[in-house]
């Protein structure tokens, strides 16, 4: 289990105190220098803070009212507030351009091993649209993007792990891992009767459809430890879990409340994905009504 090199944390200089995003990404920067120093890896994991200026004339004019000096002090006064306040060394990075381009961009330059931004995003106007810049990003990168909504008080402590049983399913139990080493975790399958829509219009009883589901769970269940098994997971300190009656995001979200989960890992490719530069439906539904971060996942190990 090899811990993050590199964090990049994309902020919107909402404020001129440390947002939540911010402090969860300084949480995360320690984490991972402990994770290194048991590893034995003298190497610290390095954290950089980058703002990006957009680009267009309606920018360029808004930039007569708002110093970009103003900007640049800002943006150092946030990575010497989480300096003093978590230990952790923060560099900086100001430029200019499309947020989205630009964060995609300075990840690569910096090989990041993991982006973290906001659920709304990171340009003058996040949040104001359908499909904010942190999906965006979330997108287009390469890279696993974690999505910060919660308030960041302490490292996580438990995550959830919706899978498919497709290849991604163990890389996003790897992830969670990573990013999360103390933390417990819970492995979940929603659990869908293969054409019960079509069943119930042919006249098939709602007892054998619950028999039908019911064949299902166990099977789950037992799929879901044969992946524990085959991630390497301590069967004692692992919660499986397999909810049905539902739409998979709406089964996700109300999972992550009941087991109490501060942090869930979605896959950006399984075996649903149509395209490694979209979000399938169900993480955008769980990016949008859950009450937790939410990690992309992505092929990219890191």
């Amino acid at each position: 289990m090899t811990p993050f090199n590199s964090i990049l944390v994309a902020t919107d200089l909402s404020s001129i105190n440390a947002s939540q995003v911010e402090h969860r990404a300084a949480l995360l920067a320690q984490e991972q220098h402990r994770a290194r120093w048991q590893c034995d890896t003298e190497d610290l994991a390095s954290m950089t803070l980058m703002h990006a200026l957009p680009s267009s004339p309606l920018d360029e004019l808004r930039r007569w009212f708002s110093s970009e000096a103003d900007k640049c002090q800002c943006l150092e006064g946030l990575a010497i507030e989480l300096n003093q306040r978590h230990g952790v060394d923060v560099r900086t990075h100001m430029t200019t351009g499309d947020p989205v381009e630009e964060v995609t961009r300075h990840a690569d330059d910096l090989d990041a091993s993991l982006v973290v931004t906001g659920r709304r995003g990171v340009g003058f106007l996040s949040g104001a649209m359908v499909g904010s810049t942190a999906e965006r990003i979330a997108k287009r990168s390469p890279r696993p993007v974690l999505m910060v909504r919660q308030r960041a008080h302490k490292p996580y402590q438990r995550t959830l792990v919706p899978v498919d049983f497709s290849q991604w399913s163990l890389h996003a139990i790897d992830l969670a891992r990573r990013i999360a080493p103390q933390a417990s975790l819970v492995l979940m399958h929603a659990v869908e009767v293969p054409f019960e829509g079509r069943m119930r219009l042919a006249g098939v009883t709602e007892d054998a459809l619950v028999r039908y589901r019911e064949a299902a769970r166990r099977t789950a269940q037992r799929r879901l430890q044969e992946l524990a098994a085959d991630s390497g997971l301590d069967q004692g300190l692992v919660t499986l879990c397999t909810p049905s009656g539902a739409s998979p995001w709406m089964l996700i979200v109300q999972e992550a409340q009941k087991q109490n989960c501060d942090l869930v890992v979605m896959g950006r490719q399984g075996r649903h994905a149509i395209d490694e530069f979209l979000l399938g439906s169900t993480t955008r539904m769980v990016i949008a009504e859950g009450l937790t971060d939410v990690l992309i996942s992505s092929s990219q190990s890191g």
